[in-house]
């Protein structure tokens, strides 16, 4: 027989035995599960140890507890702002006082830091400024317990996910005691940060996809249903936290994959019944999370409608329909030489042209000229005439307005320069000319004149000229031919890391990297707006679009600097091997001090199991190859892929990205995928003790290894509990915590 024969072998005998619709594992330890059965009239039941249904109750009772307690044992022994809470805490603020800002994540976590702070009585005037006392009006400890409380929550839902997969009562205590004293989640959970939210719906996501696979005996059942939807409502919420849900949706998404293409295989299901299964998951694993993750930014547009912070990343129109705005607010036509303008690029994730006195290290060694997100004095620009003609000057009286195919010279305001290009190729985009400040007003050449071109008007004013907001329109170089752009490209630290802009020839009509806008005038010589005038509103779809390129975009320049060093920055190897922790807070004698470090005996047995799982996988496959059948019967198999595979693969897509990716990365990245790397250690440890021989002292050494397992993890938690509860007094005094040269919870500084 090939192997591909056995494999269809083993997959249909699969098959068919989910469409008679067996009945699902009870998650009970098969060692004390009594499996003597009374034949009834109409139905068969199983009789189950009394104490198993005690303990399906109490149990996770006194995990919830004891979590409870853990996660906010001394949470108001720090009274300063500590680690991130001096990000998430503004945040907050600032839907508290509804002002609109710029962050890299979604709005969920932020949203609920602002819950967090509205039910504890605070009104969002305070920026939580890093390392500052808390002031008396704001009841911080309740900010904190509300954050705590999701970091707790994850105990529970870690016990019944155990239970779920059918792992046996000591596994599933052993698995729950290790999320439960996790030194990491013990640490973040008790601050006002986003890390326990994202755990809590990852944890929630996964749980619920277990569920959901167990319920697949039964399609189409309203167990079945209940699960899928709470599935995608999870992956919605865990990827409007933060962007890193991307992973656990990944993992849902293979295995779902993986289910559609079983199924296309399944002789017995008829064609009607295959696309219901299409159609159900793509309403409660695409359409449920996209919309959860949209009416976020629903929420989120809708609490912040006044001018803050984070204007500048969005359209110029978008910030004009801002309360307490200055954009929009002058003259509604552009005159040449004074009016001072701010020209806003129209693509997604468009800034404002900007210059600065630094110029390209190559190239032209000209005055650079990027693209800016943020409001600055560098934005300003104003039209003058071309070489041609005399420059503009304050003693004349006639207004020249800005008009459609007019050619004009574009100035930089506080360097006095003209925007400029030529055939030099820009930094990034090397098959585009670069764009430079050049000359001043009486020195330059005709490769600063730049011709209009209108695109649109989007209101019914005079067509053939500038306004402010509402004329789109293109820069095109007259002697070069080419059409001012910006790339999308970020430049190196030279530029700051700001927007590449360049000059590109052949540039289609549609291409909006082309496209401006001018979105601030000023001119005294001008009349205002008139009083009754408004502009048009920008829809949800083009905002959310643009908020999310702008959040993109913003990650994506969060490398670290080659010239610059963090001592709080890691590397991804340095997680699992727990070769560094973190410092969150200052670290002088006299203030409370933590220390982000995992529980060395769960973390360190995780990676190793992780590894260990690995080489078993191979091993199954070569010997899947040489015709072995090992995991012969459905509950192995089924724990097999719940408990080993797919946690595995849910480890994977939450480690390896942060292994290849450029951004700076930190210790708590590593938390999520030490999650599903302590539920590879629950199953190894398991299938290890299930090789025990079956008898009395076999049952004895199992449940005595166990004892000893979850010993040692309450245990090690303990002996490192100060970083979690916070250290007090002097650093030396917890010398004896330093076991490795990078833990530098005793010394004065990190390096």
């Amino acid at each position: 027989m090939s192997s591909s024969t056995a494999f269809q072998k083993e997959t249909d005998q699969s098959l068919r035995q989910r469409t008679k619709g067996k009945k699902e594992v009870e998650n009970v330890p098969e060692e004390i599960e009594d499996t003597s059965k009374e034949s009834k009239s109409n139905n068969e039941h199983t009789k189950i140890n009394p104490l198993i249904r005690v303990e399906a109750i109490v149990a996770p009772i006194i995990f919830t507890l004891l979590a409870l307690f853990v996660r906010m044992y001394k949470i108001d022994a720090n009274n300063h702002v500590v680690w991130d809470e001096a990000h998430f805490g503004k945040f907050g603020s600032y839907y508290l006082r509804h002002e609109f800002y710029h962050d890299v994540h979604p709005p969920l976590g932020k949203m609920l830091v602002g819950l967090s702070g509205y039910i504890a009585g605070y009104n969002g005037s305070w920026d939580f400024p890093s390392g500052e006392i808390y002031p008396d009006y704001i009841d911080f400890v309740k900010m904190r317990i509300f954050n705590a409380a999701f970091s707790a929550m994850c105990v529970p839902l870690a016990y019944f996910t155990a239970k779920a997969i059918g792992f046996s009562l000591p596994t599933v205590w052993f698995f729950t005691c290790c999320v439960l004293f996790e030194n990491t989640y013990a640490t973040l959970g008790r601050f006002i940060l986003l890390d326990s939210m994202l755990l809590f719906f990852t944890i929630a996501s996964f749980m619920c996809f277990v569920k959901f696979h167990n319920s697949e005996v039964h399609p189409f059942s309203l167990n079945w249903w209940i699960w899928l939807s709470l599935t995608g409502v999870s992956l919605g919420c865990a990827i409007s936290v933060k962007m890193v849900g991307l992973f656990i949706i990944s993992v849902v998404g293979i295995y779902t994959v993986v289910e559609l293409w079983n199924g296309l295989a399944d002789k017995n299901m008829s064609w009607k019944t295959y696309i219901g299964h299409w159609l159900a998951r793509i309403i409660c694993l695409i359409m449920i999370p996209m919309g959860i993750f949209m009416f976020c930014f629903v929420l989120h547009f809708y609490f912040l409608y006044k001018s803050g912070t984070g204007d500048g990343n969005m359209p110029s129109l978008f910030q004009a329909g801002l309360e307490g705005t200055e954009v929009g607010l002058g003259p509604r036509n552009v005159a040449l030489g004074s009016s001072t303008i701010t020209l806003k690029n129209q693509a997604f994730g468009g800034a404002l042209l900007h210059s600065h006195v630094q110029t390209y290290p190559e190239g032209s060694e000209q005055q650079q000229v990027t693209a800016y997100g943020f409001k600055d004095g560098n934005n300003e620009w104003f039209f003058d005439r071309i070489r041609d003609f005399d420059s503009w000057n304050e003693n004349e009286t006639d207004i020249e307005f800005i008009r459609n195919d007019g050619e004009y010279r574009l100035l930089h305001k506080n360097t006095g320069r003209n925007l400029h290009t030529h055939f030099v190729r820009a930094p990034i985009m090397q098959q585009a000319n670069e764009v430079s400040c050049y000359g001043n007003e009486t020195i330059g050449d005709e490769k600063d004149d730049w011709i209009i071109e209108i695109v649109d008007q989007k209101n019914d004013e005079d067509p053939t000229m500038l306004h402010p907001l509402t004329t789109i329109f293109r820069i095109r170089s007259g002697p070069v031919g080419c059409y001012l752009t910006q790339t999308g490209n970020s430049l190196p630290d030279w530029g700051f890391k700001q927007s590449e802009i360049a000059c590109i020839e052949n540039a289609s009509p549609k291409d909006k990297r082309t496209w401006w806008n001018i979105e601030t005038n000023e001119n005294d010589r001008l009349p205002d707006r008139p009083e009754n005038f408004t502009y048009p509103k920008t829809g949800f779809l083009e905002n959310f679009i643009n908020l999310n390129t702008a959040m993109m975009t913003t990650n994506n320049a969060l490398i670290p600097e080659d010239d610059k060093f963090d001592i709080l920055a890691s590397a991804a190897w340095e997680w699992p091997t727990l070769h560094v922790g973190l410092r969150l807070c200052g670290w002088s004698d006299d203030v409370v001090r933590y220390y982000l470090l995992g529980t060395p005996f769960s973390t360190w047995g995780s990676s190793i199991a992780v590894v260990g799982f690995m080489i078993y996988v191979a091993i199954l496959l070569l010997r899947w190859q040489r015709q072995y059948v090992d995991l012969n019967n459905s509950k192995q198999l089924n724990v097999f892929l719940m408990g080993g595979f797919y946690p595995l693969l849910a480890w994977g897509l939450h480690y390896a990205p942060f292994v290849i990716m450029s951004r700076v990365t930190y210790v708590h990245h590593y938390m999520p995928a030490l999650y599903f790397a302590l539920i590879i250690f629950a199953y190894v440890l398991e299938t290890l003790t299930n090789l025990l021989p079956a008898t009395k002292i076999g049952k004895i050494a199992k449940y005595m290894t166990f004892v000893l397992y979850i010993s040692g993890v309450v245990g090690c938690f303990w002996y490192f509990s100060p970083i979690s509860f916070g250290m007090v007094g002097p650093r030396a005094k917890f010398e004896y915590l330093a076991w490795l040269p990078g833990w530098t919870m005793a010394t004065e500084n990190p390096h």
